[in-house]
């Protein structure tokens, strides 16, 4: 199962990378986390002919985790699509990617399906689990279980127990890392290298991937790096992210 981190900024795009998106590429389905700008270049990773379905997993509707959709008309899904959210996505998303923003959902060239959770992760072919997160509004973590591996993942987000709950013996956690070492707001949570680090021990993961970095913050990618280096202090399996970067997992 290959990993890919398609954008890796938070915010807004720079030269340091795409607003926030990753997909995860297993055997039997694509399944992106967020869709910030970096969607744009799924069609690099998924031929027009892929049967296999597409779901997208919708963190919070921060612009820079949606942004992205308005790109849906430039791919072929002949598997379908997918879209996962909090509760009260389905109104969100039906007026976000919909006139006179963008071409709405039931005009896209493939079938649509929306999805609420957690109350509706049952309807899903493989095991979701979504709980919410500390930030300024409704956000989700959530922890997937794909071809024999588990990925939990937790963007815009303070420290708190449903993250660990998340990442428990996770094969693979991806935080985001909006603020530096000992940058913090109780008004506006987000993670910092430290606290990062803090939920994939506390967690017993396998590694940490770090993104969302926040693009007034971080930057440069050496930034980045020292984010890196000072996540590894607490956690030494952690890596930062960077737009196109891939990963076996």
């Amino acid at each position: 199962m290959e990993v890919c981190f398609l954008g890796t900024n938070g915010w807004y795009d720079t030269e340091t990378g795409s607003t926030v998106c990753t997909l995860i590429s297993a055997p039997g389905a694509v399944v992106v986390l967020d869709a910030g700008g970096g969607l744009a270049k799924l069609d690099r990773h998924l031929s027009p002919e892929d049967p296999r379905p597409v779901y997208i997993f919708l963190s919070h509707f921060h612009l820079d985790h949606i942004g992205g959709l308005h790109t849906l008309t430039k791919f072929n899904l002949p598997g379908g699509l997918t879209l996962c959210g909090p509760a009260g996505g389905r109104a969100v998303l039906r007026t976000f990617v919909n006139a006179p923003f963008t071409v709405p959902l039931d005009g896209l060239p493939y079938p649509v399906h929306l999805c609420e959770l957690p109350g509706e992760a049952a309807a899903l072919p493989f095991p979701v689990q979504a709980l919410p997160l500390v930030h300024a509004g409704l956000t989700l973590g959530f922890r997937l279980e794909l071809d024999g591996r588990i990925i939990a993942y937790c963007p815009d987000t303070g420290y708190c127990e449903n993250a660990v709950t998340l990442a428990r013996r996770a094969d693979l956690l991806i935080t985001e890392c909006a603020y530096k070492t000992g940058q913090s707001s109780e008004s506006w949570p987000h993670l910092n290298p430290e606290t990062a680090a803090r939920i994939a021990r506390e967690a017993g993961a396998r590694r940490l991937a770090l993104t969302h970095f926040d693009a007034r913050i971080y930057g440069s990618l050496p930034e980045r790096r020292e984010a890196e280096a000072a996540a590894r202090a607490d956690f030494p399996e952690t890596f930062a992210a960077r737009d196109d970067l891939r990963i076996e997992c």
